[in-house]
């Protein structure tokens, strides 16, 4: 692990010392905890960018998602 200097307004320290005080944590675990959150959304939002670019070069057919009626079921028939 490495130590890192940050610099971050008085109201954000205020506000991150209150919530680590009822976390029960420390500001370093606080802030490793909300990095790992926001970079698993930027992943998160860079593979839905990438999954429509997709979709968007190569548009999917009519029949490449019809799905004939019988094989939608849930289990809920008696066949």
């Amino acid at each position: 692990m490495r130590t890192i200097q940050i610099t971050i307004d008085d109201e954000l320290v205020e506000r991150v010392d209150e919530r680590v005080k009822r976390l029960g944590t420390t500001r370093s675990g606080f802030a490793r905890q909300a990095l790992r959150a926001a970079l698993a959304r930027y992943d998160e939002a860079e593979l839905d960018a990438r999954h429509i670019a997709g979709y968007q070069r190569i548009p999917p057919t009519p029949q490449e998602f019809s799905i004939p009626e019988a094989d939608r079921a849930w289990g809920d028939s008696t066949r």
